[in-house]
C-alpha cells in the first residue's frame, strides 16, 4: 500500500512531496505455542528413541513386554495430550497428527485400520448426537425449552445454573449422555443469549457449559442407559467372577454418588465461576414475552419430538429386549438422522455445519486408544500401575485402580479404560482380599468423569463448541474437580457403600 506524506526540506523550501511504501505488519511470534508444540515433539522422540523398558509382570508371573510399537505409542499419547492441552493447533488437527504418526512410524502397519478408526462406530454416534441438537435449534424447540426452564427457576444465575445442571443430569438417567449434551447445548446457548447477546466469554458463561459437561458424566453413571461403559464392565465382571450385576443393583448403588456429586459440583461452580451477576434483571418479563412469540408447537417441533422420542426408546430397550442388543447404538441414533433430511426438518445448510473440529477430535481419541490398546501399551501401563499396590492395603488399592481409570478415561475412550483395567485388577483382587464388587463400582465412578481433557467424553467437546473456554481452561478446572471426586469415591468406598450393603473385602 502506497501513502504520500510531506516533509519539511533541510534548509526551508516548504514541504517536499514523497512516497513511502510500508512494510507489511508481522504477526507477533507466539513464543508460548512454540514451545509446548516442541514439546510434544520431543517427548514423543524421547520416549520412542529410548532403550528397550523392562518386562512388566502380574501376580500370576506372566511378563507384558513393552515392543517397539508400544512404546511409541507412549510417545505418541504424551504428544497429543500436550498438543490437546495446549491447543498448539486446532484440536481436530492434533488428531490427524495422531493418524499419520501411527502410519509414518508404521506403530500399527495398515492404514486402512489407523484411519478406520476415525470413522468408529462411536465417532458415528457422536455426529448423530449433535445432529439431534441441531433439529432442536433449527426446529425452535431449545428456546421453547429453555424459556420453560426459566420460568420455573427465576432470574438468580445461582438457580439457573442449578437447574440446567439438575435437567442435564437427569435426562442422562434415560438416554446416552452425549445425546443429551447434544440436545442441551443450544438450550443453554439460548439461555446464555439471553445473559449476554454478544455471547462473549464470562464467568457464568464458563461455569454453565464446563457445568453442563461435568454433570453429563454425573448423571451418566446411575443407570446403564447413560453410556457403554456400565455394560462393558458388568459383562466383564460376569465372565470372571461368574455373577451378574443387575440394572437395578447398579443403579441402587450408583444413583447416591451421581446426585451428591450434581449438587457438589453446582457448589463447586459457584465457588470457582461465581457468576458476575446475581440476577439477570428484567429476565422474567424477557422471558414471557419470547415465549409467547413463540406461539403454538409447529407440525415441524412435533415431528421433531417424536422422532427424537423414538430413537430414545429403541436406544433404551436395547438393554431389556432379546436380539435388538445386536442392533448398534450408533445405527439407531442414525435413523434419525435420516428422518430429519428424509422429512426436510434439516436442509444441506445444516449438514455443513456438522462442528467437524469436534468429530474429527473425538476420531483422534479413538485412534489413540485403539492404538494404545492393540500394541499392548495399554496393559503394560496398567499392570506396572497396579502392581506397585499388591501389598497396599485394600483401601488404598481400591483408590489406586480408580485414580488409574480416571487418568486413562481421561485420554482414550472410557470403555477402552474399562476394557484394560478390569481383567487386571479382578485378577489382583484375590490376592489382598479385596471383595470385586467395590472395585468395578469404584472404576465406573471415575470412568464416568473425566473432567481434565476435552477427549475424555463428548459432552467435554460439545461444551467446547460454546466459544466460552479453552482446553487449557478446562484442564484447570478439571484439576480441583476431580480432587473433588476421589474424594467423595473414598467416602463411599470406605463408609457409605459398606453401609448400603455392598462387599468391599473377602476372607
Amino acid at each position: 500500500m502506497l501513502r504520500r506524506f510531506y516533509r519539511a526540506a533541510p534548509g526551508g523550501g516548504g514541504p517536499k512531496p514523497t512516497t513511502a511504501r510500508l512494510a507489511p505488519t508481522k504477526p507477533p511470534i507466539d513464543k508460548r505455542r512454540i514451545f509446548f508444540l516442541c514439546l510434544g515433539l520431543f517427548l514423543f522422540a524421547a520416549v520412542y528413541f529410548s532403550p528397550a523398558w523392562p518386562d512388566a509382570v502380574n501376580p500370576n508371573g506372566e511378563a507384558f513386554a513393552l515392543t517397539r510399537e508400544a512404546k511409541a505409542a507412549i510417545g505418541l499419547f504424551l504428544l497429543a495430550a500436550v498438543w490437546w492441552v495446549f491447543e498448539v493447533v486446532p484440536i481436530g488437527v492434533t488428531s490427524i497428527a495422531i493418524g499419520v504418526t501411527q502410519a509414518m512410524f508404521l506403530i500399527r502397519k495398515d492404514p486402512k485400520v489407523i484411519f478406520g478408526d476415525f470413522m468408529d462406530p462411536s465417532v458415528w454416534f457422536i455426529i448423530g448426537s449433535v445432529v439431534i441438537g441441531m433439529a432442536f435449534s433449527r426446529t425452535g424447540l431449545t428456546k421453547r425449552m429453555a424459556y420453560k426452564m426459566l420460568q420455573m427457576v427465576g432470574d438468580r444465575t445461582s438457580m439457573i445454573y442449578l437447574g440446567a445442571f439438575v435437567m442435564t443430569a437427569g435426562l442422562t438417567l434415560i438416554m446416552a449422555h452425549t445425546a443429551v449434551a447434544a440436545a442441551v447445548f443450544p438450550l443453554l446457548m439460548a439461555i446464555y443469549s439471553l445473559y449476554d447477546p454478544e455471547g462473549k466469554p464470562t464467568k457464568f458463561g464458563k461455569g454453565l457449559f464446563l457445568g453442563m459437561a461435568f454433570v453429563a458424566g454425573a448423571g451418566s453413571i446411575i443407570t446403564l442407559l447413560g453410556a457403554a461403559r456400565g455394560a462393558v464392565a458388568i459383562g466383564f465382571f460376569k465372565d470372571i467372577v461368574g455373577r451378574e450385576v443387575s440394572f437395578f443393583e447398579l443403579t441402587y448403588y450408583m444413583l447416591p454418588v451421581g446426585v451428591l456429586m450434581t449438587f457438589l459440583l453446582w457448589g463447586f461452580f459457584m465457588v470457582f465461576y461465581k457468576p458476575e451477576r446475581k440476577r439477570i434483571e428484567g429476565l422474567h418479563a424477557r422471558v414471557q414475552a419470547l415465549a409467547a412469540n413463540l406461539g403454538p408447537m409447529t407440525k415441524i417441533e412435533i415431528m421433531t419430538i417424536a422422532i427424537v422420542a423414538l430413537t430414545i426408546l429403541a436406544m433404551s430397550l436395547r438393554s431389556f429386549v432379546p436380539g435388538l442388543d445386536q442392533v448398534n447404538k450408533s445405527a439407531i441414533i442414525l435413523v434419525s438422522t435420516l428422518l430429519f433430511f428424509i422429512l426436510r426438518i434439516l436442509t444441506i445448510k445444516d449438514l455443513e455445519e456438522i462442528p467437524w473440529n469436534i468429530v474429527l477430535l473425538f476420531g483422534g481419541a479413538m485412534c489413540i486408544g485403539f492404538c494404545l490398546w492393540q500394541t499392548g501399551a495399554a496393559s503394560w501401563i496398567a499392570i506396572e500401575w497396579l502392581v506397585l499396590f499388591k501389598n497396599a492395603p485394600w483401601f488404598l488399592f481400591v483408590m489406586a485402580i480408580a485414580l488409574f481409570v480416571l487418568v486413562m478415561t481421561n485420554l482414550i475412550m472410557n470403555v477402552a479404560a474399562i476394557a484394560i483395567s478390569v481383567p487386571v485388577a479382578l485378577e489382583m483382587a484375590p490376592y489382598l482380599g479385596v471383595a470385586p464388587e467395590v472395585i468395578v463400582f469404584a472404576m465406573l465412578v471415575t470412568a464416568g468423569m473425566p473432567f481434565l481433557f476435552l477427549v475424555g467424553a463428548a459432552p467435554n467437546a460439545i461444551a467446547y463448541e460454546s466459544k466460552q473456554f479453552t482446553s487449557a481452561e478446562f484442564f484447570r478446572a478439571g484439576i480441583p474437580a476431580s480432587i473433588l471426586l476421589m474424594l467423595v469415591l473414598a467416602l463411599f468406598v470406605w463408609l457409605i457403600w459398606p453401609m448400603m450393603g455392598m462387599p468391599v473385602t473377602i476372607s
